[in-house]
């Protein structure tokens, strides 16, 4: 990796800073995405609420021990439950994609070594 001195700070460029930059836009996009979905999202009910309205037993229901939680039923969007919901969706699939590309650079590392 080959660093550039530009009025005395240290800049990486090459493949390091591209990369960074393709994840960068990547996360801004998802995170525009997420909170102009929100004002859009749906506020009538999901598939399996509306068949229970319909076959009459959604009153029967009851709520789960979590139902006082800020992700439980993804809440209103404007109270800003849903962007919450989404941000936290974000968060976890970046996680796991990251995990598990992390681990296959790895193990290919690995297998080419030997």
């Amino acid at each position: 990796m080959s660093a550039r001195t530009t009025a005395g700070a240290t800049r990486s460029s090459g493949p390091a800073r591209t990369s960074r930059m393709l994840v960068t836009g990547a996360l801004l996009g998802c995170l525009l995405v997420v909170v102009l979905a929100v004002y859009f999202a749906s506020s009538h009910p999901d598939g399996l609420e509306s068949v229970a309205e319909q076959q009459g037993f959604a009153e029967s229901a009851q709520d789960s021990a979590t139902a006082g939680s800020p992700l439980a039923d993804y809440g209103e969007p404007a109270s800003g439950s849903g962007l919450l919901v989404g941000v936290a969706g974000i968060a976890i699939t970046g996680t796991v994609a990251f995990a598990g590309f992390f681990l296959l650079s790895r193990r290919r590392s690995s297998a080419a070594r030997s």
